[in-house]
């Protein structure tokens, strides 16, 4: 599994709360905030299953 498919699940996680947060304090910033760490953190979680896949595939070739 590649880093940038954990680092990408906990700032979509740590989007999610800021979201959250934001929504329950009126905080319209926090909220924004957070729907674009979840959006960031959705991009990096397909870039590491890219590499994954890449890397399998170089692996499997390599035999």
């Amino acid at each position: 599994m590649d880093k940038d498919r954990i680092k990408g699940a906990a700032q979509k996680i740590k989007g999610g709360i800021k979201e959250a947060v934001g929504k329950m304090t009126g905080n319209r910033k926090l909220e924004a905030d957070g729907k674009i760490d979840k959006a960031a953190g959705s991009v990096r979680q397909v870039v590491g299953e890219a590499k994954d896949v890449v890397r399998d595939v170089v692996k499997d070739n390599a035999k």
